[in-house]
């Protein structure tokens, strides 16, 4: 279940709306004679590539999967009757499926059918390589990733507004690396504006993730490297109140537009989630970040600190206000990691509810 789970990780950011699945199989007497991955969506799924590479030597053999086999068509047909087909006779899963379409339909099938299976094998690792996936499911949102780069005493900018770079050059490969794990990266109007933030992973996955903008009433540069979607797509939110020579403009440079009512967070990320948006990193200003996680749409923090002092009473910090008014309001989030970027150091934390 280690290397299924390996297999799985391989195709990070790239499966959605699907989940992350990796499979492979072993024959009557135990010896592995296929393996395979989900790779992206509307690829073949993990079990039926582990289950094409062993061929005849499947039958009577044991397949082990991250994740019970589908049992619905979707844009391939059911893995349970491939799995049955090919005559296994034990499977060895890690989790159920959470989708409402399988959610134990699939393992019911194969029991059926004759086949033996063990369920909760590394069922932790499983469900925290696909913590995404399940909390779209569960949600209606995305997984939401919060990242910044600071000082040492809690800057994000100079008192002038001066940011490039805060962070070594390992930190800005690594936030290169996260994007790649992400469908959307996300950004207000007042970060395009102060940045020009070119917002890609520098090609670590085939297709980039989509590059949002989130802006009230726009009022956004007539240029930007965003307007370039030859490299990455672009989406720009906004609110019914932006004007119409704006909206105009934007759409004569070929951006996708999106109104939204009230043009907040959560709204925004209800429409991601609809595009089949598993995890999304927000790349924000104060401002904005604060009111994310005011409205429950960031889970996860990524905090990048180097060693830098840059002072300054009016010096940006990474939140604006969150509304509390007492220290027991200040829930405690949870370590993921720390580790060192160059000579930066990362901390990662996981939300009170995560």
């Amino acid at each position: 279940m280690d290397r299924a789970l390996d297999l799985a990780a391989l195709a990070m950011g790239r499966t959605s709306p699907n989940p992350l699945v990796g499979a492979l199989v072993l024959d009557a007497s135990g010896q592995l004679v296929g393996e395979g991955f989900h790779a992206a969506a509307g690829r073949p799924h993990a079990e039926v590539g582990a289950l094409a590479q062993a061929g005849e030597r499947a039958r009577g053999g044991t397949l082990v999967v991250t994740l019970e086999p589908c049992c619905h068509h979707g844009r391939t047909p059911p893995c349970t009757e491939a799995v049955i087909d090919a005559g296994v006779r034990r499977v060895i899963v890690a989790m159920e499926d959470p989708d409402p379409r399988v959610a134990g339909q699939g393992i019911k099938a194969l029991r059926q059918a004759g086949a033996e299976v063990l369920l909760g094998v590394r069922q932790r690792e499983a469900e925290h390589l696909n913590a995404a996936f399940c909390h779209r499911l569960r949600t209606g949102q995305p997984l939401g990733l919060l990242k910044w780069a600071m000082s040492v005493d809690g800057r994000t900018a100079l008192p002038n507004g001066a940011s490039q770079w805060i962070s070594g050059p390992a930190s800005r490969e690594w936030v290169h690396r996260l994007r790649a794990r992400c469908d959307a990266v996300i950004v207000g109007g007042g970060t395009l504006r102060a940045d020009d933030p070119l917002l890609t992973s520098r090609g670590r996955r085939a297709i980039e993730p989509l590059r949002v903008v989130i802006s009230r009433e726009l009022g956004l540069p007539e240029q930007a490297k965003l307007w370039d979607q030859s490299t990455a797509p672009t989406l720009v939110a906004h609110g019914p109140e932006a004007p119409e020579p704006e909206r105009l403009r934007l759409d004569a440079l070929g951006v996708e537009r999106l109104e939204l009512a009230g043009c907040e967070p959560l709204e925004l990320m209800e429409a991601l989630a609809q595009r089949g948006c598993n995890q999304v990193l927000w790349e924000c200003g104060p401002s904005l970040a604060a009111a994310a996680l005011r409205q429950g749409c960031v889970q996860r923090v990524a905090a990048v600190m180097a060693p830098k002092l840059l002072g300054g009473t009016a010096a940006r910090t990474p939140l604006g206000d969150l509304q509390l008014s007492s220290m027991a309001m200040a829930l405690p989030w949870r370590e993921q990691g720390l580790s060192r970027s160059g000579d930066d150091l990362i901390w990662e934390l996981n939300g009170p509810e995560c």
